[in-house]
């Protein structure tokens, strides 16, 4: 495979927007200079997860995943650096001339992306013997076109059709140069065993004779298939999906949001379906932000893409008593991953497919908004109508709904629900409330959220767990204390100086979600040495071309102030060499270059030295509480920066000089040598104490 040139690298980086390219896959709200969401790479519920537009960085403060529009690509997309890059490139419409790949070439690739290119290259087959092959056409474009599908509508997702053939897609592959295990890897042909289960040596194509559904990830891949089959015949799977693989697991897809999430985004709603043709025919019909769960039963992996793009999903629920009871289950998970539900219920014997096809897309659209309703409302209402006349069974459903209430996270919203359930089960509502309670506090309820008020108006259960995304007890004798300040975090309060923003940095850090812990290269090294060469190292990453003085910029000042490798940690020693290695070149440091280094352990640093921990709110100022600005006054700040570092520097060596003096055995000449070192020490300490203007405490 060809090598990407440096400068079209650069160019791919440079276009990039990393809020768009981030924002495919998330919804990003600003919260002062910074975008947030929850991290696409963890289970939460809370905004953990921040993107910097100007440094073109993004860090998750919960997982510690962080890096550039490149590495997110890598990370979210679980793909190369060069398949990133290449992603990239398509998204802003940037040529990449590379030589032609050889059948050996595509072999080599690793695995995954293997897996990726067979499966893409299964969909065009697929899609090519739909329109342009007679069996093709007369079947299964023919099934599709009875349903109501429009050209349009197949090309928007690509759908296809498999040759009732046993081995038509295999013969294809081969003679286009993949190597049948990646066939087999992904699902694409099955390997044919005899009785004990050995290998024939016989292979044949999972999908003959049906009309293809690719699934595509959040990205656009092909990464599976659902494939129906158009025979009458009771024996044969009506839909037969792709097997799990190294690039499909389908707890982690939906069908149709690589279509639907700009949709999802703009209207700040998702409709969740059962089906292929429900998604084609809502989508068709003018509801692009519709997408399915494929058959299967809702997983935390899918309601977690769904949270990515809105925090509102109405589930449209086919009018089939059966199948109504099976979904309830999986719409509590919904409302335990904090998503707003709403439900709407179609006549008995339709789905969204039929009555969509049945009533015409403007009816069909007025219908779903005028039937939709909360969930919680729906259920109780359905289970008190099958409940009616039975006190048992009436029991039974109040607990079924209690059940449901106690996956809401939010206090208020439980309030209310059990105000209705009260209402419509005719039930005094202290009865619920402590049925309520009961039911949170028993056995495997401490993941549950917090008990409703009771008739005091406190709240049964106190505090959520840690995991569960609820809030902790109002009650300020139960509120956690902030904890300490990390070394680190006591560095950069000093470095920035004053008792006020001591105590707002004090502040700020106990509710501040608290970042993965970094592995220290050499646990021998002090932990102060470390936070004052970082310190350095950030200010030349970061504000590199920046003037100190005229014609002086950052980069110059701190190399010239400080030897050609002063910093002792290894991989910032690494960075300092690279940086000024740049200088030397004639190039400043860029922190956004920098942050695509193939490198993870350069990427990392790059992006934890460029991510601020902390926004200073704007009502500082207003209240007249002075916050040192690095940005205003650099100079400034590199002065500190390399003060401190020397002083970290004498107090090291005041502290050898301390130890040699306990040896023993030490004559009068080494003593009197010594005790004058330290004296000339303490006097340089105290010199850059007063230069810094504070007082660092020892112990360092």
């Amino acid at each position: 495979m060809a090598r990407i040139p440096k400068e079209l690298v650069d160019h791919i980086i440079q276009t990039a927007d990393i809020v768009e390219v981030v924002g495919d896959f998330v919804q990003l709200k600003r919260k002062g200079q910074n975008l947030w969401a929850p991290c696409p790479f963890h289970n939460e519920k809370s905004p953990s997860f921040s993107v910097n537009p100007a440094k073109s960085l993004y860090k998750c403060f919960g997982c510690g995943k962080a890096g550039g529009v490149v590495q997110f690509v890598m990370d979210v997309e679980g793909t190369s650096y060069v398949e990133a890059l290449k992603y990239l490139a398509r998204k802003y419409a940037i040529e990449i001339q590379e030589e032609e790949k050889t059948p050996q070439q595509q072999l080599e690739q690793n695995e995954r992306d293997s897996q990726f290119i067979v499966s893409d290259f299964a969909k065009n087959h697929y899609h090519r013997l739909l329109l342009n092959s007679e069996e093709g056409m007369s079947i299964g474009y023919g099934y599709l076109k009875e349903r109501g599908l429009n050209l349009s509508t197949i090309q928007t997702f690509e759908l296809g059709y498999s040759l009732d053939s046993w081995d038509d897609l295999m013969k294809a592959a081969e003679a286009a140069g993949f190597d049948k295990k990646y066939l087999e890897k992904t699902g694409l042909t099955v390997i044919r065993t005899d009785d004990q289960g050995k290998d024939t040596g016989r292979r044949y194509d999972r999908f003959r004779g049906r009309v293809m559904f690719p699934i595509h990830n959040i990205s656009g891949r092909v990464v599976g298939f659902g494939a129906r089959t158009l025979k009458r015949d009771d024996k044969m799977a009506k839909y037969l999906n792709s097997p799990e693989s190294e690039i499909y697991h389908k707890s982690d897809v939906l069908y149709g949001l690589f279509q639907a999430r700009q949709a999802i985004r703009t209207q700040e709603v998702c409709y969740l379906v059962e089906g292929y043709l429900d998604v084609l025919s809502l989508y068709q019909g003018g509801i692009k932000n519709v997408v399915a769960s494929s058959g299967t039963s809702l997983t935390e992996g899918q309601i977690r893409l769904i949270k990515r793009y809105s925090d509102n999903v109405t589930v449209l629920y086919d009018g089939d008593a059966a199948g109504i009871k099976a979904s309830l289950r999986g719409t509590d998970l919904l409302l335990e991953g904090g998503l707003n539900v709403r439900v709407v219920l179609f006549p008995d014997g339709d789905d969204p497919d039929s009555y969509i096809r049945k009533v015409g897309d403007q009816r069909f659209t007025e219908y779903i908004e005028t039937k939709s309703q909360d969930f919680i409302s729906f259920k109780t209402t359905l289970v008190a109508r099958e409940a009616s006349g039975d006190p048992v069974k009436k029991a039974e459903a109040i607990r079924d709904v209690l059940h449901s209430i106690a996956k809401v996270p939010d206090a208020i919203k439980r309030q209310v629900f059990l105000q209705q359930t009260s209402g419509i089960f005719g039930i005094d509502e202290q009865v619920l409330i402590t049925e309520y309670n009961k039911l949170v506090k028993s056995p495997g309820a401490a993941a549950k959220p917090s008990g409703p008020p009771d008739n005091r108006g406190n709240y049964g259960n106190g505090a959520g767990s840690a995991n569960s995304g609820f809030p902790p007890s109002s009650n300020p004798r139960s509120a956690p204390s902030p904890r300490p300040m990390t070394d680190e975090e006591e560095a950069e309060m000093l470095m920035y100086g004053g008792a006020e923003a001591a105590a707002a940095l004090q502040g700020m850090s106990a509710g501040f979600p608290s970042g993965a812990a970094q592995k220290e290269e050499e646990e021998d090294l002090p932990d102060m040495l470390k936070v004052c060469e970082r310190e350095v190292l950030r200010l030349l990453v970061l504000y590199a071309p920046r003037e100190v003085e005229e014609e002086i910029s950052v980069a110059a000042y701190l190399l010239g102030q400080l030897d050609e490798a002063p910093l002792k940690t290894p991989l910032f020693a690494e960075m300092w060499e690279i940086c000024r290695q740049e200088l030397l070149a004639g190039r400043f440091p860029d922190a956004r270059l920098l942050a695509q280094n193939e490198r993870e352990d350069i990427r990392q640093l790059i992006t934890d030295l460029a991510t601020e921990r902390y926004e200073i709110s704007p009502n500082w100022r207003t209240k007249e509480i002075y916050v040192f600005n690095e940005v205003d006054l650099p100079k400034l700040a590199c002065d500190n920066a390399v003060l401190r570092l020397n002083k970290v520097h004498v107090q090291r060596e005041l502290d050898r000089a301390m130890d040699r003096l306990r040896l023993p055995g030490l004559d009068d000449v080494e003593m009197f040598e010594i005790l004058g070192n330290i004296k000339n020490l303490k006097q340089l300490d105290n010199q850059l104490a007063g230069m810094l203007g504070t007082v660092i405490p020892r112990g360092t």
